[in-house]
């Protein structure tokens, strides 16, 4: 599970100080993204830790980077029926500027593209919502034809003419498509018809329920001829006794870099990452949690996530979204993971929540502090830590991996000065010890919602089925929600102070108001309609209105026409995130969807547009990117006479454009 778009509320908020590396910001002062488009900025990821690695490990990290980049187009494929076709067009203008192109068009549908790659789609990665061109039908019209004049390929002009009509509804329609994913869908509106994503094709809820899915977590679900049909993503056997599926190029060709990384990962790793290519090719279940075994008891420096892993992006929460990123070891804060890891039976044993649903012999789960040298698909810079496997039943067998991507947290700590803390903390003493102390509270919450958070609790063995069979749509919501609170839970226990993972108790102060604070200032990246969609989003403003109705320990005030969240007992807060973290708990353990359901509905989902209206207008004239984008490293590799692997280099491009077309190159 990923604790996704929380250094937003963190690395913002708190004013996130750089930890190593690079130029860190000086006072109010920003390092200024790498470009911006509108509300969106870009920043370049960095990965120093790479030269530390032997010469094999870099030659591992290459090819399974490669791997990485084969796999990328899969997610376009899977947010929207359109998704690919829409890439293609837009590549083939962005690709071949052409003399005779009409400049300004360019510059719109440049823009544009920057903005699709970003999100993988013209969807907002983080809302959902659908984002329109600046550029109007005929200039995209005139650009491809010019495209096509001047080295522009895969399409005749009559075919591309016909390509971007079909196209049209898609790139240029408010109403066609809105949402990715619509777990609140307007009154009538069934969940899957109302989301635009590719998971489902002619099918509703209704249509689901007798069915029994061999595939819930790699297939889409197609209605013909009143029969449901799952459609496997695989590459196929080579002996084609499992013939391919959905995507099988993609895979396929991630396979044959799988391979090249295997002659180069000690055993253990090797064999995790046959298990993998096991898996691209059959598909089934069975070889993914095979993978899962392999891959969680092996802790290699250069480690990876490549498959269809995060469920956020179904309205039913079955789905998984094709994603990947490949990571080298930080050693400036992994002790701060090892240190808490060691501890997680101690943590489990302080939850609040009922003793038959602790664990006991809680097996550490691996810590890790990394940089990442690519992430792709449905991996985000915005993530800033990830606890893996999410199947239950491997995670408490076996245990679980939990990264704190420090890259990603840095690179976006570089480009944001303390404006947004200046502007929304309620008070002066909100506003020093985000200063002070955002860099500790900004890893801890990073930290123990991953390790002790999601690694946390057992689950009623009467559940014959994952809980999130039972929780449905809320299931992601009510996990990312339960690891949030039990990190705003545990930091305040006196085995954190005695552990030295804070030099303070107002760094639990600092976690808390920015706990808070986010549930306004993340409504500024909704711009349309009352509800939130996206999981985490949900899930924090779960906590701050739960704990608003059940204590008087936040409170909402207004000073010059200005809202503000107020935290005016501290003690009473941890009481009410105690006092729902058992119950989400509860629920979890015992597959309780009527509760869940209750709860999310009355007090995660609904805002006030007005105040919303307000934080967007207060980020305006801060004028701080809402939305960020990542720009990966760059490995290279020199070859030898015979084919082998010379050297790796790693470089900072800076330049999103050119590395979003060099991928595609991959598939000309």
């Amino acid at each position: 599970m990923k604790l996704a778009a929380w250094i937003l509320a963190l690395a913002c908020t708190l004013g996130t100080q750089a930890r190593g590396g690079s130029q860190a910001r000086i006072g109010n002062v920003a390092q200024p993204p790498t470009d911006r488009v509108g509300s969106t900025g870009f920043v370049q990821i960095e990965a120093n830790s790479f030269h530390h690695l032997t010469q094999r490990q870099q030659a591992l990290a290459y090819w399974l980077s490669q791997a990485s980049i084969a796999i990328n187009p899969i997610i376009y494929d899977q947010l929207s029926h359109f998704g690919l076709r829409q890439k293609r067009v837009l590549e083939l203008i962005v690709a071949h500027p052409g003399a005779d192109m009409d400049r300004a068009a360019y510059a719109k549908i440049l823009a544009f593209t920057k903005l699709f790659w970003a999100n993988r789609g013209n969807h907002n990665q983080t809302s959902g919502q659908k984002f329109l061109p600046e550029f109007t039908f005929d200039e995209l019209r005139a650009a491809g034809l010019s495209a096509l004049r001047h080295g522009g390929s895969g399409f005749t002009d009559a075919r591309f003419q016909q390509e971007i009509e079909d196209l049209r509804p898609s790139l240029f329609d408010p109403q066609f498509e809105p949402l990715i994913t619509a777990k609140s869908p307007k009154p009538g509106l069934d969940v899957l018809e109302a989301s635009s994503n590719n998971f489902y094709s002619g099918v509703n809820l209704s249509d689901l329920k007798n069915f029994a899915e061999n595939y819930p977590l790699n297939s889409r679900l197609v209605k013909e001829n009143g029969h449901l049909e799952e459609q496997v993503y695989r590459a196929g056997t080579p002996d084609r006794r499992i013939p391919p599926g959905l995507d099988a190029e993609y895979l396929a060709r991630a396979n044959s870099y799988l391979e090249k990384a295997a002659e180069f990962a000690e055993p253990a790793q090797a064999k995790a990452i046959r298990d993998l290519i096991r898996y691209y090719q059959t598909g089934e279940r069975q070889d993914w949690l095979q993978f899962d075994v392999d891959w969680v008891q092996n802790n290699a420096a250069v480690d990876f996530a490549n498959g269809f892993i995060e469920i956020y992006r179904d309205a039913r929460g079955a789905k998984g979204t094709s994603q990947s990123f490949v990571s080298v070891p930080d050693n400036t804060v992994d002790a701060l993971m090892r240190k808490i890891a060691a501890h997680a039976q101690y943590f489990e044993d302080q939850a609040p929540w009922a003793r038959e649903y602790r664990k006991q012999g809680v097996k550490p789960p691996v810590g890790k502090a990394v940089e990442t040298v690519i992430e792709t698909g449905d991996f985000h810079l915005t993530t800033v830590g990830d606890n893996l496997p999410n199947e239950n039943e491997i995670r408490e067998k076996y245990g679980s991996k939990s990264f704190l991507l420090i890259g990603s947290s840095r690179a976006l700590a570089h480009a944001q000065g303390y404006g947004e803390l200046e502007e929304f903390a309620a008070s002066p003493e909100e506003i020093e010890l985000g200063k002070k102390y955002g860099d500790q509270a900004e890893d801890l919450m990073t930290a123990l919602h991953e390790i002790v958070g999601h690694g946390s609790g057992k689950v009623d063995p009467k559940l014959t089925h994952e809980p999130a069979f039972y929780l449905k749509q809320y299931y992601s919501t009510l996990e990312e929600g339960r690891a949030d609170l039990m990190a705003l839970w545990s930091v305040w226990d006196p085995q954190v102070r005695e552990l030295g993972l804070v030099s303070s108790p107002n760094v639990a102060k600092a976690m808390y108001y920015s706990a808070v604070r986010v549930a306004i200032t993340q409504l500024r990246r909704i711009p349309e309609g009352d509800t939130i969609e996206e999981d985490h989003e949900r899930d924090r403003q779960l906590i701050v209105n739960y704990i608003r109705d059940k204590t008087d320990a936040i409170a909402e005030v207004k000073r010059n026409g200005k809202t503000y969240l107020e935290i005016r007992d501290f003690a009473k807060m941890r009481q009410g995130v105690g006092q729902l973290l058992a119950e989400l708990m509860r629920i979890k353990a015992e597959g309780d969807y009527d509760a869940i359901k209750a709860l999310v509905d009355r007090y995660g989902v609904h805002f006030d547009p007005a105040l919303r209206d307000q934080v967007i207008e207060r980020y305006g004239k801060l004028d701080i990117p809402t939305n960020w984008a990542g720009i990966n490293p760059e490995l290279t590799a020199s070859f030898d006479g015979a084919g082998k692997i010379a050297k790796v280099q790693i470089s900072y491009p800076r330049d999103f454009v050119k590395q979003q077309l060099s991928y595609s190159a991959m598939y000309p």
